[in-house]
């Protein structure tokens, strides 16, 4: 597309990711004439990567509840109006195969390009400009009108939807451009920290040198319990579980590890018909060895099942049903696979994603403070929020 040295539009959208071709999308539909800016290459390059390329695109179960955010209501409305659901009419609708897997969490059958590529070919479909390798430069507004400076010319439309993502995964192109056009325009942001990454712990923390082994197990960050499969590595912890409490985690905050959250090691232990078996190797049963060992203090490994004492037995009841730790830290953005924090919703209209205080300016998806836990929630976020402003703008 030939640009000139001014180009207008209805509405300018600032990121060609999920949020940002949703609301592209939807706003052509009602006959506005729109143009989406991207730095990157490809459009929905962060998507086309999620969910290990297959695309986590929304839960069987979403409700408020599943996000974090300082304004928790904030995302009722516009999860309420574009459901999972209507996420997975969307794709069913048009040919893209989908599958549930455990808890709740659906993927497609095929790659997450299919969706990537879904959206964009809807948006072109609607006469939406998308401009890819476009960088953004100075966004103002002026009587009314916004006007974003980019390398390929100057924008302007009555309407700004600003989709930009958050600092998380910057090798995908990343970037703070969202946060600095909300404080430009003076809107407050919620502390922006990374989200959905793995633990660190001590380099001497008492389960170092088990990496590589990967178990179900129950995990309790504050009052949350997380179910799900556990992966010890060379920093900490990762896996589905870890990253579930990244997101409740905070400094100091200790963990507790439930390695056998669907077995009562008591009952076990007593109903053992071997006695003199060694508890490493009992444990091994049911544990992998290595980690059987591991939570075995001292010599207590050792020691047969029957000359074990009620006090060494409460010791490896709590290592194996309890095991306290306190990480680190978690991982930064780079490998967190979002961001917590960011524009404050209580700046905006939860129906619309408009700015109370600056008419034409939207907000959607990532860059907000909504962020919602591992298993298909900050996607059905995006697809929410762009609905939601798509319809308005």
């Amino acid at each position: 597309m030939g640009l000139a040295t001014e180009a207008r539009y209805d509405v300018l959208v600032l990121g060609a990711g999920a949020s940002g071709l949703m609301c592209a999308m939807e706003a052509a539909k009602r006959g506005r004439r729109v143009a989406v800016l991207d730095h990157a290459g490809k459009a929905g390059r962060k998507l086309r990567l999620t969910g290990g390329g297959k695309c986590n695109f929304t839960n069987l179960d979403v409700s408020a509840a599943n996000y974090v955010s300082a304004n928790p209501h904030f995302c009722k409305s516009a999860l309420a109006r574009f459901d999972q659901y209507a996420a997975m009419e969307m794709l069913s609708s048009h040919g893209i195969a989908w599958e549930e897997r455990e808890h709740g969490r659906l993927f497609c059958l095929g790659s997450a390009g299919e969706v990537a590529g879904l959206l964009t070919t809807l948006c072109h479909r609607q006469g939406v400009d998308i401009l890819l390798d476009c960088t953004i430069g100075k966004v103002d507004c002026e009587q009314g009108l916004f006007r974003a400076a980019t390398s390929q010319g100057v924008f302007l439309a009555p309407s700004l939807v600003v989709a930009t993502g958050s600092p998380a995964w910057p090798q995908v192109g990343a970037t703070r451009l969202g946060l600095d056009i909300a404080r430009q325009f003076g809107l407050a942001i919620v502390p922006m920290r990374p989200a959905l990454a793995p633990l660190v712990m001590a380099k001497d923390w008492p389960l170092a040198g088990l990496t590589g082994i990967s178990l179900p197990v129950t995990v309790q960050v504050a009052e949350r319990f997380f179910s799900d499969h556990l992966l010890f590595t060379h920093e900490g912890l990762s896996g589905p579980a870890a990253l579930q409490a990244s997101l409740f985690w905070r400094s100091d905050m200790e963990v507790r590890l439930n390695f056998l959250p669907d077995t009562q090691l008591a009952d076990f232990l007593a109903n053992l018909t071997d006695r003199k078996v060694k508890l490493r190797n009992a444990l091994s049963r049911m544990l992998p060895a290595r980690l059987a060992a591991a939570l075995c203090v001292a010599e207590l490994g050792d020691k047969a099942v029957a000359n074990l004492s009620r006090a060494e037995q409460e010791t490896i009841l709590a290592s194996v049903h309890s095991f306290r730790v306190t990480p680190l830290s978690i991982e930064g953005f780079a490998k967190a696979e979002v961001a917590a924090g960011g524009v404050d919703t209580r700046g905006l209209s939860s129906k619309t994603m408009e700015a109370a205080q600056v008419s034409g300016l939207y907000f959607v998806g990532e860059v907000l403070d909504v962020t919602g836990m591992l298993g298909g929630y900050n996607l059905q976020w995006a697809w929410a929020s762009g609905f939601a402003a798509g319809q308005h703008v």
